[in-house]
């Protein structure tokens, strides 16, 4: 695999607005979460990117990226028509070859010096097939994020072969369908907002289109296919996902990079005289 292209989705109606919201960065300098999220992919070997964004987007999300700008192009999604609708707008930029795939409302933090990016390619590149980046995530958030079920083959890595794929699960479904050897008694593994993924990809998500056109398409069944028909995998990263539409996310994904950068012991400081000053 040669990895050198990424496809960003940010066409949400209701989400459009956050991946142009201003954080701190690890070296104290104010960014987009556009930007940050174009940083990570372009410190993992990435050269192209392609933003799916809403009607009329472009000249802000322009602005968004920074210095990155001239390494991105913009593709319209028309209208509201689900997730996958969003990847499938990606296609052209795609071509034939894989490609890193992030949402516009995650940001990650690497627990290590190896940027969660760069180790989902990295995978992918030594295991030459698609892989979905996971975290273990507790059953009461299921209904937040799609989940996969499988089974380890990566010995010492958290590596898992996928052998099913849910869009936001009951807790009651997901322990019928997703358990996963050797994981924690009520954590599932759900998506982390990155993937590697393929040129077939888009034949599934056109099949699904075709199959029922008139409702929103979701990536969750796509992925589910491509389990049926070929090797696909899921590593969990060593990392933290931070899904800035929730509530408090985009403070939390604030903390998280504060804490990861130069700023690490004025921020905690503060954080302890806040914890002070409240009564008991």
């Amino acid at each position: 695999m040669n990895i050198r292209k990424a496809l960003i989705t940010a066409a949400n109606p209701r989400q459009r607005q956050l991946p142009l919201q201003m954080l701190i960065g690890p070296q104290g300098e104010a960014k987009s979460a556009l930007r940050l999220i174009l940083e990570e992919a372009a410190g993992a070997g990435i050269e192209e990117f392609c933003v799916v964004v809403c009607p009329g987007d472009e000249s802000a999300y322009g602005e968004a990226c920074g210095p990155l700008r001239s390494r991105v192009r913009f593709a319209v999604q028309p209208e509201p028509r689900g997730y996958g609708h969003a990847v499938l707008c990606g296609r052209d930029f795609c071509g034939g070859g894989p490609f890193l795939h992030l949402v516009g409302d995650h940001l990650a933090v690497a627990t290590g010096a190896v940027s969660c990016a760069r180790q989902l390619i990295d995978i992918a590149v030594a295991e030459n097939t698609p892989v979905s980046a996971v975290q273990p995530t507790r059953e009461n958030l299921l209904t937040s994020f799609g989940a996969v079920g499988g089974k380890l083959v990566g010995g010492d890595l958290p590596l898992y072969q996928v052998e099913a794929v849910l869009e936001k699960p009951t807790p009651t479904l997901a322990e019928q369908e997703l358990l996963v050897p050797g994981l924690r008694a009520g954590f599932f593994l759900c998506f982390f907002g990155m993937h590697v993924l393929d040129a077939d990809i888009f034949g599934l998500l056109e099949q699904q289109l075709a199959a029922a056109p008139a409702r929103p398409l979701s990536l969750s069944p796509a992925l589910q296919a491509l389990a049926a028909q070929k090797r696909y995998l899921a590593f969990s990263v060593a990392g933290q996902r931070y899904d800035i539409g929730s509530p408090y996310g985009l403070l939390f994904a604030q903390l998280a990079l504060a804490l990861a950068g130069r700023d690490r012991d004025p921020v905690l400081t503060q954080l302890v005289e806040l914890l002070a000053q409240r009564p008991r």
